[in-house]
């Protein structure tokens, strides 16, 4: 059990906006979102995330490069080991947000990791364990409401983020929201009694 009472063990920014090509390739990988993962509990070393990833460490250590190379990554502190400066790197921010991306600099492929799509094929044992909690919900809203909701959820992923480490097992935590076609009931027509009130409702005096 960590003794940690703040996470990650340094500092960064809440939320950063990535806009830019390298940034968005960057995140379009699993393994480079993995990393990123490990690095919201502490600080790591490549030889640490290599580790933890069960991959080589020349193959972490490039994702890294790529990763500090777009600025999501950078050194957050060294240690002096066998005369041999060890470096540990963190993430730049808590929340990388997509900003407004140019048609004209936006790769072809999608440049964001399809988090319900890892969650599906992750959750698959404890789906058949019977110790998976998930739930789905279709609301008709406006963009801007769906925005504001997706605001509130991010901040209780932060919240989950932060619980005190325990336990022998991790727990995953994935919340999405996207449009859909899935069908809605039409708006109700007002009953004969509320046309009434209506009508008989008196005007105001300008």
């Amino acid at each position: 059990m960590s003794n940690n009472t703040r996470f990650p063990d340094y500092d960064l920014d809440d939320v950063t906006d990535v806009t830019a090509p390298a940034q968005l390739r960057a995140l379009a990988s699993p393994l480079r979102d993995a990393i990123l993962e490990l690095l919201l509990e502490r600080a790591a070393t490549v030889g640490e995330l290599a580790s933890a990833l069960g991959r080589p460490k020349s193959t972490v250590a490039h994702h890294v490069s790529v990763l500090v190379e777009a600025h999501l990554l950078k050194v957050v502190r060294t240690r002096r080991v066998r005369a041999i400066d060890e470096r540990y790197y963190g993430r730049t921010a808590r929340v990388f947000r997509v900003g407004t991306v140019s048609p004209t600099d936006s790769p072809a492929a999608p440049y964001c990791i399809n988090a319900l799509a890892t969650a599906a094929a992750e959750s698959v044992p404890a789906h058949e364990a019977d110790r998976l909690f998930s739930i789905v919900r279709h609301v008709r809203i406006p963009r801007e409401q769906a925005r504001e909701f997706w605001a509130r959820v991010l901040e209780l992923a932060n919240d989950y983020a932060q619980l005190p480490r325990g336990g022998d097992e991790v727990y995953a935590f994935v919340a999405g929201l996207y449009p859909t076609a899935c069908p809605a009931l039409p708006e109700t027509e007002p009953s004969a009694e509320d046309k009434d009130t209506v009508r008989r409702r008196p005007g105001r005096r300008v």
